[in-house]
C-alpha cells in the first residue's frame, strides 16, 4: 500500500514520528487523531491511498486514513485486520464509554455462555498447586495490553483452574448465592462506586441497607426489637461481609459491655485482669469463625458437647457456667447455631435463652445458611427460643440467591453494638449524625460497598413466593437423596434431614467412606466434601444449584452407587494405594490418626470447611497438605513397591 502527497506540496518529514505497520481499523482511528493533533511543518492536504484489490475491509480503512488528510505524509503503511484491541503498538487503551458498551455486552454474553454451559465443564479443576504461575509473566505489563488478549486468557489460563460453585454437580459446602438481578446490582453498585461509610457519604446508600434489612427481618420473622423502623426500637440490621465478621463484631460488643459493667463493681481493677476473666461458649458443632473471633478478642472460649442429635442444650450451658463461676470466670458471650455446617443440627434456643438471660449474657444466634429458609413458615418453628437472642445473622450470599459478600446481621439495641466500635474523627463527622445511621460504627471496616443494591434486586425479582418456592425445591431435592440413601443397605445417614443437606456414609469403618469420597472428587463428576457427626466420618450431599432437579439428583446417586460398589467389590483395596498418588486432586486434607486425635477438641475438624482424611497407622501418609506440591509420582512409586 502506498501514499503520496499532493502535487506541487512537499510532504513532512515524519522521520520523527514512529514507523507505523501493521495496523487494525481502530488503530488507523487512533492515528487520524494524533495526526490531528500533531503540529507539522509543511502540512499535506491530500493523501492518495492504494489498497490491494482482495483488501476485504478496503474501504473501511481507506476511510480511517483519509482523515488523516491535510496534516501528515505517511508512507510504507500496510494495514492488516486483526481481531479486536490495539495491541501492543498503543501507548493509549484507556476504555472509553463506546468501548465499555461494546466490552460489556461481550462480558455478559460470555456470562450468559458460562452459566448456561458451566454443566459441561469438570465440577474441580484438574490442576495442581503453582499450575498458574508459569503461565503469567514474573511483573505486571508496562504497556497496555488489549482486552481481546486479556479475554482471552480467561478461557486460556482462568477457567483451567476454577472450582465451578455453580455446577449442577456441585455438592460441597453450602450454596454460593448467585443470580441474574443480584450480578446487575452489583454492576450498577460498582459503577456508583460509592464509598457508603456514613449517611452523609452516600445517603441513598445507607438508607436502602436499613430498609432492606427490615424487609428480610419482617419475612424471617424476627422478633419487631429487631427491626430499625418498629416503633420504641432501638435495634436494626446491616450488611457485613461474612458471618465470621457478624460473629467477631458481636463478640467484641459482648466484651464491651462486659467490661463497662465490670469497671463500674471494680474501678481500680486495671481492665486487662478484667479480660481474663471473660469466658465465652460454643457447642463444638459451631464454625471454626468462632474459635478466631475468641483469640481475636483475647477471651476464654469453652467448647461444649452437644446431645447425640449434636444439639447445644441448656442444661449443659448451664452447668458450664456454674462451674466457672465458681472458678472465678465470668461469662459474657455465647454463640448459639441455627443450621450447623457440619450437619445443619440446631441448637435448642428455648433452653439456651433463659440461661444466658439470668446470667446478663450476650446470646448470638449464627444461622448463615439456614437462616434464609426461615422465610418460609414451616421452618419458623425452629427458631423458637429467638426472643432471648442479642444479635442474629443469616447470609443472602448462601441461600438467597445473592452474590458474595452479603451478611447481614441484626441487634437487639444498636447502641450495644455502636459503643464498643465508635471512633469519630473530625474528617468523619458530619451535620446529620444524630439524626441517621453510620454503619461505619457497626463494623471493623470503615469503606462500605453499597450491597443493599443487589440483594433489593433480588427481593423485587424473585418476591418473598419466589425466593420461597427455590428454597423448598432444595429441601425437597434433598429428601429425594436422603430416600436414595435410606433405600440403599450399603449405606446410612448420619443427620436429621430439615433442610438442603444430606449426611451419608457407607457402614462399616470409617476408611471405606473417606475411599468413596477421595474416588468421587478425583473424577470430577460430582465435588463434595467431609465432616464429622458423631465421631463418625461421613459425607456432606448439599443441594447447591438454583436450578438443581431431579435428574441432578438422580445423576449424583448414581455415581455415588457405582463408585460404592467398586470400593466393596475390592475388599483388599488392592488399588488404594495407587489411588494415593491422586488424592491431591480430591481438595481433602491427609492427617494421620494421631494428628486427628491430638487436634480432636477443635471445632475447625467439625465444622466441613477443613476436610480430612484419618489415615491408620498401617497406611501410607501422605505428609504434604493438599494446598502444597505434592511428593513426586517415582518416590511414591517406588515406596508402593517396597510395601
Amino acid at each position: 500500500m502506498k501514499g503520496k502527497g499532493k502535487t506541487g506540496r512537499a510532504p513532512c518529514d515524519h522521520s520523527a514520528y514512529p514507523v507505523l505497520s501493521k495496523f487494525s481499523q481502530r488503530q488507523l482511528l487512533q492515528l487520524a487523531d494524533f495526526a490531528n493533533n500533531a503540529k507539522s511543518a509543511v502540512p499535506v492536504t491530500t493523501i492518495e491511498l492504494e489498497f490491494p484489490p482482495l483488501e476485504p475491509r478496503g474501504g473501511a480503512y481507506k476511510r480511517a486514513a483519509g482523515s488523516l488528510g491535510g496534516h501528515h505524509y505517511f508512507t510504507a503503511v500496510q494495514c492488516r485486520p486483526t481481531f479486536g484491541g490495539l495491541g501492543q503498538h498503543t501507548t493509549d487503551t484507556k476504555m472509553n464509554v463506546e468501548d465499555f458498551r461494546k466490552n460489556g455486552k461481550e462480558m455478559i454474553d460470555y456470562i450468559c455462555d458460562y452459566v448456561g454451559g458451566v454443566g459441561q465443564r469438570r465440577v474441580t479443576p484438574a490442576v495442581e498447586p503453582g499450575y498458574l504461575r508459569p503461565l503469567l509473566p514474573t511483573t505486571a505489563p508496562l504497556k497496555p495490553e488489549s482486552w481481546s488478549d486479556i479475554m482471552a486468557d480467561i478461557e486460556e489460563k482462568i477457567m483451567p483452574g476454577v472450582t465451578h460453585w455453580q455446577h449442577p454437580r456441585f455438592h460441597a459446602y453450602f450454596p454460593s448465592g448467585n443470580s441474574f438481578p443480584s450480578i446487575l446490582g452489583d454492576m450498577l453498585s460498582d459503577a456508583i462506586g460509592c464509598i457508603g461509610f456514613s449517611w452523609a457519604a452516600s445517603p441513598a446508600c445507607t438508607e436502602l441497607e436499613t430498609i432492606v434489612l427490615d424487609w428480610l427481618g419482617q419475612a424471617i420473622g424476627l422478633p419487631k426489637e429487631f427491626l430499625a423502623f418498629s416503633e420504641g426500637s432501638k435495634g436494626g440490621g446491616v450488611i457485613q461481609g461474612s458471618a465470621s465478621e457478624c460473629v467477631l463484631v458481636c463478640m467484641l460488643s459482648a466484651r464491651a459491655q462486659a467490661i463497662k459493667k465490670l469497671k463500674q463493681q471494680h474501678p481500680f481493677v486495671e481492665e486487662g485482669v478484667l479480660l481474663s476473666k471473660l469466658m465465652a461458649y460454643c457447642s463444638k458443632e459451631a464454625h471454626s469463625c468462632v474459635e478466631k473471633a475468641a483469640m481475636i478478642c483475647f477471651v476464654k472460649l469453652r467448647i461444649l458437647e452437644p446431645d447425640n442429635n449434636c444439639s447445644l442444650r441448656g442444661a449443659t450451658l448451664r452447668q458450664a457456667m456454674e462451674e466457672d463461676v465458681a472458678m472465678g470466670q465470668i461469662p459474657f458471650f455465647v454463640s448459639t447455631t441455627l443450621g450447623t455446617t457440619s450437619c445443619c443440627s440446631f441448637d435448642n434456643l428455648s433452653e439456651i435463652g433463659p440461661v444466658c438471660s439470668d446470667l446478663d449474657v450476650w446470646m448470638h444466634v449464627d444461622s448463615a445458611y439456614a437462616g434464609n429458609a426461615f422465610i418460609c413458615e414451616e421452618f419458623k418453628p425452629l427458631m423458637r427460643g429467638i426472643e432471648h437472642a442479642s444479635s442474629f445473622n443469616t447470609n443472602p450470599n448462601k441461600w438467597l440467591l445473592t452474590n458474595f459478600d452479603c451478611s447481614t446481621m441484626w441487634v437487639r439495641d444498636r447502641f450495644k453494638l455502636t459503643q464498643a466500635l465508635v471512633v469519630d474523627p473530625l474528617y468523619l463527622q458530619h451535620n446529620y449524625s444524630a439524626q441517621s445511621i453510620d454503619y461505619r460504627h457497626w463494623g471493623v471496616p470503615l469503606s462500605r460497598r453499597f450491597r443493599a443494591l443487589k440483594l433489593w434486586f433480588v427481593l423485587r425479582s424473585y418476591g418473598i413466593d419466589g425466593l420461597q418456592r427455590y428454597i423448598r425445591n432444595h429441601c425437597k431435592l434433598a429428601k429425594r437423596f436422603e430416600q436414595l440413601v435410606l433405600k440403599d443397605s450399603r449405606f446410612e445417614v448420619a443427620n436429621d434431614v430439615k433442610m438442603g443437606l444430606v449426611c451419608f456414609r457407607l457402614k462399616g469403618e470409617d476408611k471405606l467412606t473417606q475411599e468413596l469420597l477421595a474416588k468421587i472428587n478425583i473424577s470430577g463428576q460430582l465435588h463434595m466434601i467431609p465432616s464429622l457427626v458423631n465421631s463418625r466420618y461421613i459425607i456432606r450431599f448439599c443441594v447447591t444449584a438454583e436450578h438443581a432437579t431431579e435428574n441432578d439428583i438422580d445423576f449424583a446417586w448414581s455415581v455415588v452407587s457405582d463408585m460404592a460398589a467398586e470400593i466393596l467389590s475390592d475388599p483388599n483395596n488392592r488399588q488404594r494405594r495407587q489411588s494415593l498418588l491422586k488424592r491431591r486432586l480430591s481438595f481433602v486434607r491427609s492427617v494421620s490418626r494421631d494428628v486427628f486425635q491430638r487436634s480432636n477438641s477443635r471445632s475447625s475438624l467439625y465444622d466441613g470447611c477443613s476436610p480430612v482424611i484419618i489415615l491408620d497407622e498401617n497406611d501410607m501418609e501422605i505428609k504434604e497438605d493438599v494446598f502444597t506440591f505434592a511428593p513426586m509420582k517415582e518416590e511414591l512409586n517406588e515406596e508402593i513397591k517396597s510395601k
